[in-house]
């Protein structure tokens, strides 16, 4: 294939074989094809081709496929898979077409594409640890519900404690039950165990190698690993020109859909990151639960709550996670020591015994 400035290559991913598109600048299609999707495949294609602009979808092979042809000299773009709606709602949809749209394209706008970037080896490696030590506190979690509901089921109730605590309650085990639940309970002691080594992993992590989240965990609610997602989701806090970008990246704000005089309410976008979302609204719950400590966020989302309707308070949570989320990013950007009732104490909302503490 000769040298032509302007040619675009849609590479289209698949698990074993992927299907990629040339199309020159003037639209016409020069050249199409499969090859393994393996580094050795890709890396003998792409040797081949001159230096082009490269699509592809952002997936499972994405992070490596683009730092393998980004090495190679090429200008890659990953799309955002739910921005390409060319893509996912085509009623003809196959490798082929799916590789000739992203072609087109990365050659008449990259911008339509909502190109994303990957995140760094060491932020990757970082949030392998957080999904991990999630996979197993999800796994826990299932296995304690299962527990108690054959002991249930026998007539039986097990105490109330702590996840991290429940193996210990063997003795409560009703005796009918103990053949059944005695390898599940020595399964969540094991499982609680491996928990705990990760969270000890995870504060060496924040100390060592991303000493910033300290500054995210003066927020109480906020702990290693709602920190440490955080900054290795977002990466770099130079990305959003405000911290009030923050929010509509992890999909905390609502979508919609306006026409003439119709501005229907909808649900939130739930864009972005799936996991750090989650931690965002666990944190939200707990700033606005029994234990959450007297702080401006809690007094906007208590507030917020108040408001009435059916899910105002369920409103409320995804509210504060959002203004979590912006918090945060501002003290990280700024490196600013919180203070949690700021601008209760500029309003002089604050009594004595509360200037005081």
């Amino acid at each position: 294939m000769e040298q032509c400035t302007g040619w675009v290559v849609g590479l289209d991913l698949g698990d074993k074989y992927s299907y990629l598109v040339v199309v020159d600048e003037a639209g016409d299609l020069v050249d199409e094809g499969r090859v393994r999707t393996t580094k050795e495949a890709l890396r003998q294609q792409f040797l081949s081709m001159p230096s082009m602009r490269v699509v592809i979808e952002v997936g499972t092979h994405s992070r490596w496929v683009s730092l393998l042809l980004a090495g190679m000299g090429h200008e890659v773009l990953v799309a955002n898979a739910r921005k390409v709606a060319l893509i996912s709602q085509n009623e003809r949809k196959s490798d082929r077409m799916d590789a000739e749209l992203l072609a087109r394209l990365g050659r008449a706008d990259p911008a339509l594409l909502s190109p994303i970037e990957h995140r760094g080896e060491a932020a990757q490696a970082a949030l392998g640890v957080l999904k991990s030590r999630d996979a197993l506190v999800d796994a826990r979690t299932k296995l304690i519900n299962h527990a108690r509901g054959i002991v249930k089921a026998a007539g039986h109730r097990l105490p109330p404690c702590s996840s991290a605590r429940f193996h210990k309650l063997t003795d409560d085990v009703p005796s009918e039950m103990g053949e059944a639940l005695a390898p599940v309970m020595e399964m969540v002691g094991a499982l609680t165990a491996q928990i705990a080594g990760f969270d000890r992993k995870i504060e060496q992590i924040c100390q060592e190698s991303f000493p910033e989240t300290e500054l995210l965990r003066q927020v109480k609610g906020v702990g290693a690993v709602t920190a440490l997602a955080f900054v290795t989701t977002l990466e770099d806090p130079g990305r959003y020109k405000t911290s009030r970008s923050v929010g509509p990246y992890l999909g905390l704000v609502p979508r919609r859909d306006q026409s003439g005089d119709v501005d229907k309410q909808l649900g939130i976008t739930k864009t972005g990151d799936t996991f750090l979302r989650r931690l965002l609204v666990n944190g939200s719950q707990y700033i606005l639960g029994p234990f959450g400590p007297d702080t401006d966020l809690r007094r906007w989302g208590l507030h917020l709550a108040e408001r009435g309707g059916k899910a105002a308070k369920k409103r409320a949570v995804v509210a504060v996670a959002r203004k979590l989320a912006v918090l945060l990013h501002r003290l990280w950007r700024n490196g600013e020591v919180y203070d949690p009732l700021y601008n209760a104490r500029r309003r002089g909302e604050l009594n004595a015994t509360e200037e005081v503490a």
